[in-house]
């Protein structure tokens, strides 16, 4: 029974960590333009991430629980050391304001326990570098390109088209639609990273794994999502906004993209990326 509650409650610590961190990501653009108030953005936040996890977030889930380290290697005790150790590691850094990936932090509390069995799946765990390394350099090229191309068009055709307030309407309400992207995307690879491990146990299945993981991300988003938002909110609305709809756009994409392959990718890192480029 003891066992059993640590391991719901390191799923609750990670899970909630994580989705306050995925608040700034996803809503940061839309609360810096006053798009939406701090409460609708944190509740957008809570129904998309709790979406992006059921809908989407089993093939991640499944190669955190399974995948690196066979699941039948995995003991409850072991997970829940996991799962706690990656947790801590993401709260320090969020309380040291220094970012932190959830999905780097998981995987690698994960390989930690394959390497201490002698067991570990050495071509997926490549596999899983191979598109930490390559997802912020195409985030990079596609905002890159996007702001040399496609927004001065843009820019040009709503002027000649639309009013002062038809392009601000507009406009808010991409921000918005890229926002509530960002936190489905998110929820559907980030919801891994709270329950992986204890479905590589055998504690709960993939499906309900899903579940649990998206709802911890959607309470740490009401929890400590506001707080966040009123900090990087402040500093994206710094950028403009039809960029920062192309920059949310395109790591929402990317995370996506990398959610349907099973693949766990740092959001904290393609959105950097992506504002560089």
């Amino acid at each position: 029974m003891i066992i059993a509650l640590a391991a719901i409650a390191s799923a609750i610590f990670m899970g909630i960590n994580i989705g306050g961190n995925n608040a700034a990501a996803a809503m940061g653009a839309a609360y810096g333009a006053r798009a939406r108030t701090k409460r609708q953005a944190v509740i957008l936040i809570a129904v998309f991430s709790l979406l992006g996890a059921i809908l989407s977030g089993e093939d991640v889930i499944r190669t955190l629980g399974e995948g690196i380290v066979s699941g039948n290697t995995i003991t409850l005790v072991a997970a829940i050391i996991a799962t706690s150790a990656a947790a801590i590691s993401l709260f320090i850094g969020n309380v040291l304001k220094v970012p932190i990936s959830a999905s780097q932090s998981a995987v690698g509390a994960i390989v930690g326990i394959g390497i201490f069995y002698g067991i570990l799946d050495i071509q997926l765990l490549s596999k899983i570098v191979g598109w930490w390394i390559a997802t912020p350099i195409i985030a990079f090229v596609l905002a890159y390109l996007s702001g040399k191309y496609i927004h001065p068009r843009l820019v040009v055709w709503l002027v000649e088209h639309e009013s002062e307030a038809q392009i601000r309407s507009t406009i808010k309400k991409l921000l918005i639609v890229s926002g509530c992207y960002v936190a489905y995307s998110a929820g559907a690879n980030n919801a891994a990273n709270a329950v992986g491990p204890l479905v590589g146990a055998g504690f709960m299945d993939p499906g309900t794994g899903a579940i649990v993981g998206g709802l911890t991300l959607g309470i740490g988003a009401i929890l400590i999502g506001g707080r966040i938002l009123e900090t990087v909110g402040t500093e994206i609305a710094e950028i403009c906004t039809i960029r920062a709809i192309f920059i949310e756009a395109i790591a929402a994409i990317i995370v996506h993209s990398a959610s349907i392959a099973g693949i766990p990718v740092a959001l904290g890192q393609l959105v950097p990326a992506a504002v560089i480029g």
